[in-house]
This record gives structure tokens, C-alpha cells and sequence, in this order.
């Protein structure tokens, strides 16, 4: 592998194995989170469906088809309207999405997602009530973190892991529907205790529904249903430059011991030694690299897994393909 291409680690604290990176990304995490409250509250962005348009850095947003309701304008007019005011905009923001892909992977789901941050949170509460991070999980987890920290198992956790879960799915219903009504009307009512027959509707069905996804599916969404993981990943999946989590091969005697906490700390349930292909829903959270610096910080050659780009993860793919390509050729 060439160190060169390996991404570097800024500002490395003595006391943090992994240079601090999973601080940031908690505090990029909360931060985000904030931001997803917050940016229906200050018109930052929104669709008002009483006011029939769209809210964008506080400023009202139109897509101009009132002068065509009213004649004032003809079709190709208010469709030059709708491409420059709604579909360039969007179009620009997914390509913007899916170019950072490109480069460096599912970085807005490890980083900023508000949703991956509920599957982490659900994920280590479960973990601490069953042993296992999720229900779908065949086997539990070792007791102790990579840092070699306790993690007992208490089935008491569960009287938070539940309620915590709904919470989130509550906070979340609220939120989406302050999107798409006025927030203060949304908030008020419910201080009030007085929310309408359709914000009630809406609150109690995305509680309902977001809870059940929270507990049972959290995972299985991120994987195959959401769209913007998705098209993160097949960007992702077509740059062989593309920022990867790479692995030393030949210096693979060196994970026994370590029991595998790479693979136990990933929250999609993932195998990071494992071939890109098979790292195809990788949100770039770094849990593995940062678990693993943890568990080498006392050998002299450090951690196995590394961020790599480039001709490195080229080398990367080639290495993990050269054993079994030998291998074929003894036993076709």
C-alpha cells in the first residue's frame, strides 16, 4: 500500500488512538442535527403548503407559474420558470451530492445524516440491552470495546432503548411536518395540545411508522431504500480512485487478538476487510479505523486499516483479488 495516498490525520491528540476523528464526526453529527430542526424554524428550507411556496435562506421562493394562472404568461415562459427556479436547483444540489460521492463515498450519511445518527444511537443502546446491535443480529458482540472498556449486558437498557426510539421517531414526525406547514403553527398547537384532525394524523402515523423503522429496519433502509445512500454508492462504486477503507493485506497476522472489532463497531453491519464490492453500502463513518488504530496503537507498524485514495486503492482492490485469482488458477 502507498503511504502517500493515505489520507492523513490532522491535529492527532496523544490521548485519542484515532487522531480525534470520531470527535468530529459526532460534533459535524450534532451540529447537522441542529441544523435539520432548525431550518424549517428560520425559513432556511422549506415547502409551505398554506402558503404554496417554497422558503429558501429566508426568503420566499416561487416557481413562477401564478403570472401563467393568470395569464400573464404564456406556456414556454413559465416552463423556462419551472426549469431555472425548481429543476436546475435541485439538479445542481444532486450533483454536488453525488460528485462529493464520487470522490469520497457515502460521506454525508457517516457525517451528517440525522437518520444514520438515530442508527448509531439505537445501535449502541441495543448492544448494551441484548448484546447485539440489532435484532436481526445472529450472534452478540463481544463484552468489551476496542478500547478494551466493559460493555456489560443489561436487559434493563431496554426500558430506555424502546422509549428512545419512539422519541426520536416523535421528534422526527414533527420535524418533517414543519416542513411542510407553517412551524410556528405546528409547534404552537402541539404546546397547546391542540394540533388539527391532519397534523395529528400525520404526527401519530410517522410515529408509528418511524418507530417501527427505528427498532426492526434501520439498516435495511439505509442499505436498499434510500435513495440518496443509493445514489451515493453506485457514484461511489464506479470511481476505482474513490476514497476507500484499505486494508493491509500482508500484515493480516496481525488481526488475531483483536476479535475482530473492525467488523463490530460498523454500524451497517459491514465487513471492512472485505473487497469494495462488498462494501457497497459504506457510509465512510471511519468506526473500523478508528477501532482498529485503537487496537494496534501498541504495535510498531499501527493500524491495519487506513483511508486511502487513488493508486492505493487501486493497490487495494488488486491485493484482496491476487489470492483467490492464484487460487482459481491451482483449482479451476
Amino acid at each position: 500500500m502507498n503511504p502517500a495516498r493515505v489520507i492523513p490525520i490532522h491535529a492527532v491528540p496523544a490521548t485519542q488512538p484515532d487522531g480525534g476523528r470520531q470527535a468530529q464526526r459526532r460534533l459535524a453529527q450534532g451540529a447537522f442535527f441542529v441544523l435539520f430542526v432548525l431550518a424549517p424554524v428560520f425559513d432556511l428550507l422549506r415547502y409551505d403548503l398554506v402558503a404554496g411556496h417554497a422558503w429558501f435562506l429566508g426568503m420566499p421562493w416561487h416557481a413562477g407559474l401564478e403570472d401563467f394562472s393568470a395569464g400573464r404568461i404564456g406556456a414556454l415562459e413559465a416552463g423556462l420558470r419551472v426549469l431555472v427556479r425548481v429543476l436546475l436547483p435541485i439538479l445542481a444540489a444532486g450533483a454536488v451530492l453525488i460528485g462529493v460521492a464520487w470522490r469520497w463515498g457515502r460521506l454525508y450519511c457517516g457525517w451528517l445524516c440525522p437518520h444514520f445518527s438515530v442508527v448509531e444511537t439505537i445501535n449502541g443502546l441495543m448492544r448494551r440491552a441484548s448484546g447485539k446491535p440489532s435484532v436481526w443480529e445472529p450472534h452478540a458482540l463481544p463484552a468489551r470495546a476496542p478500547d478494551g472498556s466493559p460493555l456489560p449486558v443489561d436487559p434493563r437498557w431496554w426500558g430506555a432503548t424502546v422509549p428512545l426510539a419512539v422519541a426520536f421517531a416523535f421528534v422526527w414526525a414533527v420535524v418533517l411536518l414543519t416542513y411542510l406547514l407553517p412551524p410556528f403553527q405546528v409547534y404552537g398547537h402541539l404546546l397547546a395540545g391542540t394540533p388539527t384532525r391532519n397534523e395529528a394524523l400525520f404526527i401519530g402515523a410517522g410515529t408509528v411508522l418511524l418507530s417501527a423503522e427505528f427498532l426492526f429496519a434501520r439498516h435495511l433502509f439505509c442499505r436498499f431504500a434510500c435513495a440518496v445512500g443509493m445514489f451515493q454508492s453506485v457514484a461511489w462504486m464506479g470511481n476505482r480512485d474513490a476514497m476507500v477503507v484499505g486494508f493491509e493485506r500482508a500484515r493480516a497476522a496481525q488481526c488475531v487478538g483483536c476479535d475482530a472489532a473492525c467488523e463490530h463497531v460498523c454500524p451497517m453491519r459491514l465487513k471492512p476487510r472485505a473487497i469494495k464490492r462488498a462494501m457497497f453500502t459504506c457510509t465512510q463513518c471511519a468506526q473500523c479505523v478508528s477501532a482498529c488504530a485503537t487496537t494496534q496503537r501498541d504495535h510498531p507498524s499501527g493500524p491495519l486499516l487506513h483511508w486511502v485514495s487513488g493508486a492505493a486503492a487501486r493497490h487495494n482492490e488488486a491485493a484482496f483479488r491476487a489470492p483467490r485469482a492464484e487460487e482459481w488458477r491451482k483449482h479451476p
